[in-house]
């Protein structure tokens, strides 16, 4: 997928979507790592990449809530693969920072949010940052709209944390 994408310059949006489900059951271990840190439910996260027009091109292992978005592309090894690819740029939120720059900057996040006293005495400035996170924010809108079709159709639904695989076709899918 990443080696169509450089080939043909397509950009590419990534993101991480939680699926929520059921809490392990008591005395089992590990049972807290499934509690996602940004929504304080338990969760399951998955990785997807769609084009520019919001048709999923992957969607990656799940892994446990806890897990960080950077901390899944870089298991994913997308880092591997950027670095073969030239011409590529994947437009990411927030939960990327920092994956620009290993990644030669074809991982686009937006602006990191200004903080500080004295910021507004340069209002221009702030104005001016404020659009730009905003019209990163509308580019990446399709991965949004993607992610919900995933879900819509159930590819992305609830699971037990035990269930981090797709079920093979031999075996009874867990809806029947």
């Amino acid at each position: 997928m990443i080696a169509h994408l450089g080939a043909t310059g397509q950009t590419a949006m990534m993101d991480a979507t939680e699926i929520r489900v059921r809490r392990p059951s008591a005395h089992r271990g590990g049972r807290s790592r499934f509690i996602s840190g940004k929504s304080r439910i338990n969760a399951m996260k998955s990785l997807v990449v769609t084009d520019e027009r919001g048709r999923p091109l992957f969607c990656g292992e799940v892994r446990a809530g806890s897990v960080a978005d950077i901390t899944q592309a870089r298991d994913a090894g997308l880092v591997d693969l950027l670095a073969d690819t030239i011409g590529l740029q994947i437009l990411a939120d927030a939960g990327y920072q920092g994956l620009a720059a290993r990644t030669y900057g074809q991982v686009v996040t937006p602006p990191r949010k200004r903080r500080g006293k004295h910021l507004e005495h340069l209002q221009w400035l702030m104005a001016h940052h404020e659009a730009a996170r905003f019209a990163h924010s509308s580019a990446r809108v399709p991965v949004e709209h993607g992610i919900a079709h995933l879900k819509n159709w159930r590819a992305l639904a609830d699971t037990t944390p035990d269930e981090t695989t797709c079920p093979t076709p031999s075996e009874p899918s867990p809806d029947s």
